[in-house]
């Protein structure tokens, strides 16, 4: 994990390389708060701060997580695509979602309005990114059938 941190970014701080970028990568691998990450390198013997791991994921964070989202398998070429209402504040949003066949979400996105606009872009913003899948599941919202067109 650590190689491709340059050992210059790393010289002044007190814990080696292996440690640090362990850190970083079960906060971004898991999605764990920073106390959580804590807690599992105390139950490993090593004690620091949640603020200590919050500067090396400022500092390492980006490019460990590029590396992460790199290695994750190609989603299936077969996307369940639907939407919930969600109230924000008081207001009415919409919440888009799509999954692949295996359970992988592809992507997410709140939008104040649902309307065939609103779908294009879920659905172009989904294929600049996935790719055209072979086959789309909806739940039949005519909105999808006007931007799938």
């Amino acid at each position: 994990m650590i190689d491709t941190i340059s050992r210059s970014r790393l010289k002044g701080h007190h814990f080696p390389a292996p440690i640090i970028s362990h850190a970083v990568w079960a906060y971004h691998r898991f999605a764990l708060s920073l106390r959580d990450v804590e807690d599992l390198l105390a139950e490993r013997g090593i004690t620091v701060s949640y603020e200590t791991i919050q500067a090396w994921v400022g500092k390492f964070g980006t490019g460990i997580a590029k590396r992460i989202r790199a290695k994750r398998e190609r989603p299936s070429d077969k996307w369940h695509l639907d939407e919930v209402v969600i109230m924000i504040r008081g207001v009415k949003h919409w919440l888009w979602r799509a999954v692949d066949s295996n359970g992988l979400i592809l992507d997410t996105l709140v939008q104040a309005r649902r309307n065939t606009r609103a779908a294009k872009r879920f659905i172009s913003r989904l294929m600049s990114r996935w790719g055209k899948p072979r086959v789309i599941v909806t739940d039949k919202l005519r909105s999808y059938d006007a931007a799938l067109h």
